[in-house]
């Protein structure tokens, strides 16, 4: 039977933050409530592993989708494109600070792009936009009124492997709710336990922006530690993300098209803001470089030393892995503003 939804998937923060657990709770409560809408809860996005429950049923939602996470847009969109959840990007105006471009002119993209996308929209929202539930509700709703098509009911599409039951959880977001306080009191039956999903651990791993990657490889030739490698399209691909070294974004700071993410680092660029480095949104003091003043790169150098020395490695320094790049309009730039200041 088909009906006419979008289907809504709150990925919940790490840890038990009781602001970020109301918010959610208020979001999806709300949302129940609202015709047209599927609503779902599932562990923080970053954290879910490729076999992952949560992950498995996020593939397995057909139309439109909507995703609320705890990460910036652009670090939702390429985590989810990363597990094979992919979507045409919809258009969301619940933004940030740092996401808010409106006023700026589209930036061409010489990115390869993404591969397999299915006729359909894929909306990311940032739960750190907003402290008041309502805000998402309405963007939520505005979405639904303007773009719900004809999808196949999701209890009746819901199959496979893992187990049918494992996966339906997901469409129980009340009995998840009930759960996941009964968990935070200290008073899970077996039964609330069995409708929990299966614990995640914090991760830490790049996550590439396809609409940026050029296949350039200075990654790849960076990074000492096998993280990265490619496909069979001989695109470049994070091969073999638990050997990154946690608090490391060293392949960061020398991609030079700003397509590597690390969703949970400090600096806005780095996890994923939307800023373009030709539209200066972002302090260029803390773009790339350290607060220490150090370049990009020579930044990107010392963290991996650091790594290479911890992992019983010998540090290379720049010897390894760098390619000479020709000045372009950031530099000229940088050069203006440290003329004027001094």
């Amino acid at each position: 039977m088909s009906t006419s939804k979008v289907t809504v998937v709150i990925c919940q923060a790490q840890g038990r933050n009781p602001a970020k657990r109301r918010l959610e709770e208020e979001i999806a409560t709300a949302l129940m409530m609202q015709p047209g809408v599927d609503v779902s809860l599932v562990p923080h996005l970053y954290d879910m592993s490729g076999d992952h429950s949560g992950m498995l049923f996020l593939r397995s939602v057909p139309g439109n989708l909507i995703v609320l996470g705890w990460l910036y847009e652009r670090a939702l969109r390429w985590t989810l494109d990363r597990s094979g959840v992919r979507g045409h990007e919809g258009l969301t105006l619940l933004k940030g600070e740092e996401d808010d471009d409106s006023d700026a002119e589209p930036t061409p993209s010489n990115g390869i792009g993404s591969v397999d996308i299915p006729q359909r929209k894929l909306y990311c929202i940032d739960l750190r936009v907003s402290e008041d539930a309502d805000e998402y509700v309405r963007e939520v709703r505005r979405i639904a009124d303007e773009n719900s098509v004809q999808t196949v009911d999701l209890m009746s599409w819901i199959g496979g492997s893992p187990e049918q039951s494992l996966l339906q959880r997901y469409l129980q977001p009340e009995r998840i709710l009930e759960a996941r306080r009964a968990s935070d009191s200290g008073q899970a039956t077996v039964a609330d336990r069995e409708t929990l999903p299966e614990d995640t651990r914090r991760r830490w791993y790049p996550v590439i922006d396809y609409s940026r990657c050029t296949n350039c490889m200075e990654c790849i030739d960076f990074c000492l530690f096998g993280v990265y490698g490619v496909d069979q399209l001989d695109r470049i691909l994070v091969e073999e993300q638990d050997n990154c070294k946690k608090g490391c974004p060293a392949c960061s700071r020398v991609c030079p098209e700003n397509a590597i993410i690390f969703p949970h680092h400090k600096t806005p660029v780095i996890a994923g803001a939307d800023g373009e480095v030709g539209g200066i949104k972002i302090d260029l003091s803390k773009l790339f470089g350290g607060d220490d003043g150090l370049s990009a790169i020579e930044m990107a150098v010392k963290e991996r030393d650091t790594e290479l020395i911890l992992d019983g490695r010998k540090a290379v320094g720049d010897s390894v892995g760098l390619r000479k790049r020709d000045r372009d309009e950031i530099d000229d730039l940088m050069d203006e503003l440290e003329a004027l200041e001094m």
